[in-house]
């Protein structure tokens, strides 16, 4: 292996295969997040939203019990919960596998 034009300068060539290697991976982990999925409920149960891990909604079951036409405010409470919760699940599944790709590159925490 020759030595480096400029003595104390980075190997270009190692830099870039360091980043394509990143990119990679990167792309790897977000791929792996949309066939993820996270699933939270409100109201006991009522309505459950499934969320992947790249913060899609995917379905929403809603029990027929709670559906009364007399109250559609509480339906749509229950609704919302749910799916904010599920993204908030989503959210911190995706935070978790990008620590564990940025731990997995040398990356410092926090840096993805």
């Amino acid at each position: 292996m020759s030595d480096p034009p400029f003595p104390g300068m980075p190997d270009l060539g190692a830099l870039m295969q360091q980043a394509q290697r990143m990119q990679a991976e990167l792309q790897r982990t977000q791929a792996e997040l949309q066939r993820k999925q996270v699933e939270a409920s409100a109201g006991g149960g009522m309505v459950t939203a499934v969320v992947t891990g790249s913060r899609e909604l995917v379905s929403l079951r809603i029990d027929p019990q709670v559906i009364d036409p007399k109250d559609p405010q509480l339906l749509q409470d229950l609704i919302i919960a749910a799916v904010n919760q599920g993204l908030q699940r989503a959210q911190a599944l995706a935070e978790e596998e990008m620590r564990r790709t940025a731990a997995g590159l040398g990356l410092p925490l926090g840096l993805l």
